[in-house]
């Protein structure tokens, strides 16, 4: 009793002395503008960069990210690589442990590589693991999930059999798909493994809640392997589909980062907060997935074509995105050491030579001035900035070429499962930001048997065998050469338009310590710190 009352007068005196509890006693917590909803919780599920950075801070795969992007031993302390270039050895740490105390095995990793290729687990990223043995096989039904090239070999060693060669496979274990899952615990809980208390993982922090539409709020793991260095006790993920919402909340004080500024605010944070911006070019590439499955523009290049040369892309990244953002004629980003992006001699022309030839294209497809009326739409979803633009293309579609252009206004799930789908009538507006620092992670997108993931429905033998020739190319500079060869045969296809290459549009209070900028765009919250308000 006693003590109640000692409590009850504390806490009366904090509240008449302006005193917090937090300045000495709180958790440090970080509150993080996370864009639109996530797509899924489940490790092996969610597509986008919004349920990236929750798994990042949840999950540590073989490799993980530095400070800097850059790809570091996580998981695994080692590796070996045979000779040949088929298997690879991985020892795990001694100390690694999942959130509920019990240590990740190699048991757990192959679980969850068999669990992604597995078509019973219907992800999207099934591809990634198709370098591996039979991984591709397992994919299509071909064979069960225990044929997959992925063995325990004891509990620390865990064995990797490729197919054949692959130049990127190393740097892409850094990517969250490739991370592992607790067997015992998705075995206990089934689909149910992905909520709040029914989840364990081997990252930083482990999830305690989840309220749709709203937040996911993580907390320290204290089985982390280097919890002792992790600072961030608590980390919220705000979603709200508005960048206008965000910077609101931000200003407010109730978001300590925004990962996108809206970009119509540009000018005004310059003005009056150019404290909190850190605006940096990544490994990203914002276009328009074109639907090659339905008409007019499935059978027609020339129309594809005209409706990309028509975008004036200086327009866009000066005008309206005005955070450094550079026009895009290539889908892979600029800056991959050894690779040289296959610009075309259109490319590199003025704007109004590129308006000549689309008209030109346009008429010869039998459209425009004379010919078929031309009707698009451009499905994008709920968020300012992208409308922004997506207005923009409208507008110098109708004003070039004639056409009649409407937009489609959806939620970012909703767009997601249309252009997966290939629901969509004519055009989406989609982006891409770097699985791991290699042109593969964008060409990929548009191989033809990559399922959902290739949102255009592109289908090309040519591209396909070019991408083949280069993944079982071991000398590297070879390797690139061919990549760029695939890459300009889907450019000239034109099963997508790209209009510019992402710079991020960061917004970080000042108290946050060890924000580092990097190509990849992944901050990881346990190398942060959140000083006092």
């Amino acid at each position: 009793m006693r003590f109640a009352r000692l409590a009850t007068a504390f806490v009366a005196l904090t509240l008449a002395t302006g005193f917090s509890a937090g300045t000495a006693f709180a958790d440090m917590v970080l509150n993080r503008g996370n864009q639109a909803e996530p797509t899924s919780m489940d490790p092996q599920k969610g597509t986008d960069v919004q349920s990236a950075r929750i798994g990042y801070d949840l999950f540590e795969g073989l490799l993980t990210f530095a400070p800097d992007g850059k790809a570091i031993p996580g998981a695994a302390e080692k590796w070996t690589v045979s000779e040949d270039g088929l298997t690879y050895t991985f020892t795990l740490r001694a100390d690694g442990k999942w959130s509920d105390g019990t240590p990740v095995t190699a048991a757990d990793f192959v679980f969850a590589w068999q669990r992604l290729v597995d078509p019973k687990t219907a992800s999207d990223y099934a591809y990634f693991l198709w370098p591996v043995k039979n991984g591709e096989a397992i994919s299509n039904g071909k064979m069960p999930s225990s044929a997959l090239g992925a063995e325990a070999v004891d509990a620390r060693t865990f064995k990797v059999t490729l197919e054949r060669p692959t130049g990127y496979f190393l740097s892409s274990l850094v990517h969250r798909m490739t991370y592992p899952v607790s067997k015992a615990n998705v075995e206990k809980f089934g689909n149910d493994f992905v909520k709040p208390g029914n989840m364990v993982s081997n990252g930083a922090y482990k999830l305690v809640d989840y309220r749709p539409q709203a937040y996911v709020k993580v907390v320290k793991n204290p089985h982390f392997r280097e919890a002792a260095s992790v600072k961030v006790d608590s980390v919220v993920f705000h979603h709200n589909d508005s960048p206008e919402t965000e910077l609101r909340r931000f200003r407010a004080g109730e978001l300590d980062v925004v990962q996108m500024a809206p970009v119509t605010q540009i000018d005004w944070l310059r003005q009056n907060m150019p404290e909190t911006i850190q605006f940096y070019p990544v490994l990203s590439t914002q276009y328009l997935g074109i639907n090659m499955t339905k008409e007019p523009l499935a059978s027609n290049p020339k129309l594809r074509q005209a409706l990309s040369l028509a975008v004036d892309r200086q327009i866009i990244v000066d005008k309206i995105t005005k955070a450094g953002d550079a026009p895009a004629f290539t889908l892979t980003a600029p800056g991959i050491e050894g690779y040289d992006l296959p610009l075309t001699a259109l490319d590199k022309a003025s704007q109004a030579e590129r308006d000549a030839a689309a008209k030109k294209l346009v008429e010869e497809a039998g459209y425009g001035k004379g010919g078929k009326p031309l009707t698009v739409e451009v499905l994008h979803n709920t968020n300012e900035s992208t409308r922004k633009i997506a207005v923009a293309v409208a507008s110098m579609w109708q004003s070039k070429l004639g056409a009649k252009v409407s937009l489609n206004n959806q939620e970012w799930k909703i767009v997601l499962q249309n252009a997966g789908e290939k629901s969509y009538a004519n055009t989406v507006m989609l982006g891409w930001i770097a699985d791991f620092p290699d042109p593969y992670t964008f060409l990929k997108l548009f191989l033809s048997d990559v399922g959902k993931m290739n949102r255009a429905g592109y289908d090309s033998a040519k591209y396909d065998n070019l991408l083949k020739q280069a993944n079982e190319q071991t000398d590297p500079a070879a390797r690139m050469k061919l990549l760029a060869q695939a890459e300009a045969v889907l450019l000239e296809d034109a099963p997508i338009i790209p209009i510019f290459h992402q710079s991020y549009r960061n917004l970080v209070h000042p108290r946050v310590k060890g924000w580092v900028a990097n190509p990849m765009g992944v901050q990881l919250s346990r190398y942060l710190e959140v000083g006092a308000k």
